[in-house]
């Protein structure tokens, strides 16, 4: 039987946690309603950290290391599904919380469900896409979530991240007003993608201040894509709404504020709207650095250390 690399958390801890490995590599038709892709990109999110450093330990409840991380995905199908051959360029991401197996995208080759699978223009790198999918998924649906009207004005943190950058993106498009947090110099550019205001990072307090001084009454919504927490809650009216991305910074009501929480589901009909729109330059992701699948422990390292925003990429 053939083997593949794959990345391992042999234990709960740091980076230095993820092991090279090898595992069988998957059969054709070994699972039943599953295809495979042979990955040439991963994204490594903040979920995967999470994962890593223990902070979720009780939320995958009976899973434990070995196992192998990861959620976003672009590949070349190597079995053929409705509407693609062999060979064909796709992007997704597996609902790796939801399964809980343990197969994550660290990986030469995985299965996936085919209706999470989008086709990727030829004109966008596999770099790109395995940047998309979560953060897409992420952003769209906190905004479905958050249910804003036409006007309303929204906070968006991380604004100089993927998922951040992409719900200013989907929010400015949506006709709201979008108040940014970025880093120092990413002002002029989150300005042409739709932010009308934009705001540096800095200590909560300090973006409260900041957020306050242009927006004296409030915001109607906070999307916290930095994942701040309840720190964020004095920039927010009274009825207002804040949707939490991470269940360990989901704030206490108050105020009669509305505390959504999102988990994003693979939407393939969205994706690749999404992956039309990069490629006809429409939509921009944000690629923070790009590493061999052997660099996975400093990818982790850099990620955690906010070496630079955007999502950093495994190479496979």
């Amino acid at each position: 039987m053939r083997s593949m690399r794959v990345v391992e958390v042999t234990a709960y801890g740091g980076p230095e946690v993820l092991r090279m490995a090898r595992r069988p590599e998957p059969e054709a038709g070994a699972v039943p309603g599953r295809v495979r892709v042979r990955l040439k990109a991963a994204g490594v999110n903040q979920a995967d950290l999470r994962i890593r450093a223990g902070r979720y330990a009780d939320a995958v409840g009976d899973l434990r290391p070995p196992f192998v991380l990861g959620t976003d995905f672009a590949g070349k199908l190597l079995d053929p599904v409705a509407g693609m051959e062999p060979g064909a360029r796709v992007a997704g991401f597996v609902p790796w919380f939801e399964m809980l197996t343990g197969d994550g995208t660290y990986a030469e080759i995985i299965w996936a469900d085919p209706e999470w699978l989008a086709p990727v223009p030829d004109d966008v790198d596999f770099t790109v896409a395995a940047s998309l999918p979560l953060a897409s998924a992420t952003a769209q649906q906190g905004l479905d979530r958050l249910d804003l009207p036409e006007g309303a004005t929204l906070l968006v943190t991380g604004a100089s991240a993927v998922v951040g950058r992409l719900a200013v993106q989907y929010g400015s498009a949506a006709g709201m007003r979008v108040v940014a947090v970025a880093h120092e110099g990413d002002e002029p550019e989150l300005r042409v993608l739709g932010a009308d205001h934009v705001v540096t990072r800095g200590t909560p307090e300090d973006v409260v201040a900041k957020v306050l001084a242009g927006d004296p009454d409030g915001v109607d919504a906070i999307f916290d894509g930095a994942i701040i927490g309840d720190a964020l809650l004095p920039a927010l009216k009274n009825g207002g709404v804040f949707l939490a991305l991470a269940p360990d910074r989901v704030p206490a009501a108050e105020r009669d504020i509305r505390v959504e929480t999102v988990r994003a589901k693979p939407d393939a009909a969205r994706l690749a709207e999404s992956l039309r729109k990069v490629a006809a330059r429409e939509l921009t992701t944000r690629v923070a650095d790009v590493m061999p699948l052997e660099e996975v422990a400093e990818a982790h390292r850099r990620a955690e250390a906010g070496h630079r925003p955007g999502r950093m990429i495994l190479m496979i």
